[in-house]
């Protein structure tokens, strides 16, 4: 990953000392080299950390300018099919590799809008149009990027983290109330808002356009370029048989997993055992000429040990895989770390040991491929399709009654629920199985 940040409308002198200072924040997310371009009568700077992965050459450095001095970028992501892309753009004299070069190209050659269509990728950029004085915020399909944006003082400020705006002279770290209550709801801060009033994240699918000439304090208007049930909508009915379904998604997930192989780092993937990571590795396997580096974390706990499964995938794929075992000492370790790591509270007690196998790969690997977000891709646990079925049926129970049910579920603690749920499992099918049903 990289890590984007920037100002605009500053007054005052050391604009690039105060984006400097920014990036300094986030520096870990672009080890590899910084950089800052300036624009001083629209008080602007954009900032950039640069984790290299496509073209590691000083052709990929960033803040990138385009061809003809109009666009400047600063760009966190991957375009995985940039390639081609320009291939759809003939006569450029390219510099170098880098996909952020090949975005600057579109730009120009077919304007912002198309180009964010066209794209296939994650990512969270900044480009500054400098012939028509105005700064564009962009963001991929699914949000997979982070982009934070707001007001502070006068000046209008973005960053790939909210600890950069922190950085920002008299920055108001002021608490909003109805992000917490929202967090306090859904256990993590959820979009456009943030925890902290003045700052919103901008929206997957959308990119925003600040004018030189817009007033102080006015939020733009968010364009969508992309809509998933916009795309739904368009896309014809297809009606097919089981497997030629299946054949088509899995011919689909193979070309989705070639496309973000490309790297000139070492590579590699987040192991679990589970449906999500074992698809990926298999099609990562499938398509790699060597063993493909895997890691897992395992616990001494067993209902929470996830590594003999992900052993086994490994072995049957036959990837170059390891293993860590982490004692309960090396999770409360990770505990006072997490406010570092999140700019927000986040309540998924999986960010602990997403963090330890993370640390585990980078051992041997610059960029590691996972399954996260594969669940929500395809609709989620069972559990969630079962959420109106069951309200339906509950909601015919007088409210006494239900009550009553309530108190009684919760005479006993989760723990104890766990348990419950693990001596069910001896008399259950498969199929009904539930893991750590205390805490659902």
């Amino acid at each position: 990953m990289c890590g984007i940040a920037g100002i605009m409308f500053h007054r005052g002198a050391e604009t690039d000392h105060l984006v400097s200072r920014m990036i300094e924040k986030i520096r870990y997310r672009g080890p590899d080299s910084s950089g800052v371009w300036c624009d001083s009568t629209h008080g602007l700077a954009l900032g950039h950390a640069r984790l290299s992965i496509l073209d590691l050459s000083p052709a990929g450095q960033q803040p990138m300018e385009s061809a003809s001095g109009r666009y400047v970028i600063v760009f966190n992501g991957e375009i995985y099919n940039h390639m081609e892309l320009r291939e759809q753009l003939p006569g450029i004299p390219w510099r170098g590799h880098s996909d952020t070069e090949t975005l600057l190209a579109a730009c120009e050659t077919w304007g912002v809008e198309k180009t964010l269509q066209s794209t296939v990728g994650m990512f969270a950029l900044a480009l500054w149009d400098c012939v028509e004085r105005r700064l564009i915020l962009a963001r991929d399909r699914i949000g997979e990027k982070p982009l934070y944006y707001g007001w502070s003082n006068g000046t209008f400020l973005f960053a790939s983290e909210l600890k950069a705006l922190e950085s920002y002279p008299g920055w108001n770290q002021e608490i909003d109330r109805g992000a917490l209550a929202l967090y306090m709801r859904y256990a993590y801060v959820p979009l456009p808002y943030s925890i902290y009033t003045g700052v919103r994240k901008l929206l997957p699918g959308t990119y925003a356009t600040i004018s030189s000439d817009c007033t102080v304090g006015y939020w733009p208007e968010l364009k969508p370029y992309w809509s998933a049930l916009a795309a739904a909508k368009q896309s014809p009915r297809l009606d097919w048989c089981d497997s030629a379904a299946a054949d088509e998604l899995n011919r689909l997930l193979a070309l989705a997993v070639k496309g973000q192989m490309g790297a000139d780092v070492p590579l590699g993937a987040l192991l679990s055992g589970g449906i999500d990571s074992s698809t990926v590795v298999a099609l990562m396997q499938a398509q790699s000429s060597r063993p493909v580096k895997t890691f897992s974390i395992g616990f001494r706990e067993g209902d929470y040990n996830e590594a003999p499964g992900a052993k086994a995938v490994a072995e049957h794929l036959g990837t170059d895989h390891t293993e860590f075992y982490a004692s309960s000492a090396d999770a409360l370790e990770m505990i006072p770390l997490l406010s570092s790591m999140y700019d927000e509270p986040f309540g998924d007690s999986s960010a602990i040991p997403t963090h330890l196998v993370a640390r585990l790969a980078k051992q041997q690997v610059t960029v590691a491929l996972s399954g996260d977000g594969g669940d929500e891709l395809f609709g989620g646990y069972n559990r969630y399709s079962w959420g109106n079925l069951i309200w339906n049926r509950i909601a015919r129970i007088p409210v006494p009654m239900r009550a009553i049910a309530a108190s009684v579920l919760t005479v006993l603690s989760p723990e104890r629920w766990d348990r419950i749920g693990g001596m069910l499992k001896a008399g259950l099918p498969v199929s009904l199985h539930l893991s750590a049903i205390g805490e659902k």
